[in-house]
């Protein structure tokens, strides 16, 4: 079968929130193939702890992809003990330059509790205007509804639950089921 014609993985929707001292990351459980509900219950969302510090870790894309992403972030934290800015270059540099890495297809968004940033192949490393980051096919949706949200009086895990129930009502890539992990700043 042709790649083209080969029906692409999708489904995932991962949120990141930061507000009132808390920083939250959810995402989805739902893997798809094509039209077809692989899973409904995988966790995307991992809690890493290079060195003792506590970094929270939510991937889009392929899972092998992001395993081995995380992975190599992890390696970077232990180099960089307490610095997920460096760490998240150095891990978006070596992406974007490695030709094995560069193959990798997947995003990833990482807190350490005050940091809050998306990391990319083609090398970004992005932090929020706003306080709210997605990817993931319903990223789109949760992010307008996280932001839309932030003026609320609701936390940082209700604003991302709300977020990510708006998106899976949206998205059919996109379930209710969630995994939640959150630190605080």
């Amino acid at each position: 079968m042709a790649d083209d014609q080969f029906p692409g993985w999708h489904g995932t929707t991962i949120i990141g929130v930061r507000k009132g001292g808390k920083v939250v990351i959810a995402g989805d459980g739902q893997v798809s193939l094509g039209q077809t509900v692989i899973k409904g219950t995988a966790r995307k969302v991992r809690r890493l702890s290079p060195g003792g510090n506590d970094i929270v870790a939510g991937f889009a894309g392929s899972t092998a992809d992001a395993f081995t992403l995380l992975e190599r972030l992890e390696a970077k934290l232990e180099a960089t003990p307490g610095q997920l800015q460096r760490a998240a270059v150095e891990l978006a540099k070596d992406w974007r330059t490695d030709k094995y890495l560069q193959k990798l297809e997947a995003m990833l968004i990482v807190t350490d509790g005050t940091e809050l940033y998306v990391v990319t192949g083609a090398g970004d490393v992005l932090e929020p205007e706003h306080d709210v980051t997605a990817i993931g096919s319903g990223g789109n949706y949760a992010l307008a509804a996280g932001r839309a949200l932030m003026d609320s009086d609701l936390d940082a895990e209700d604003v991302a639950r709300k977020a990510m129930a708006i998106a899976s009502d949206i998205c059919v890539y996109t379930n209710g089921n969630l995994t939640v992990e959150s630190l605080p700043k």
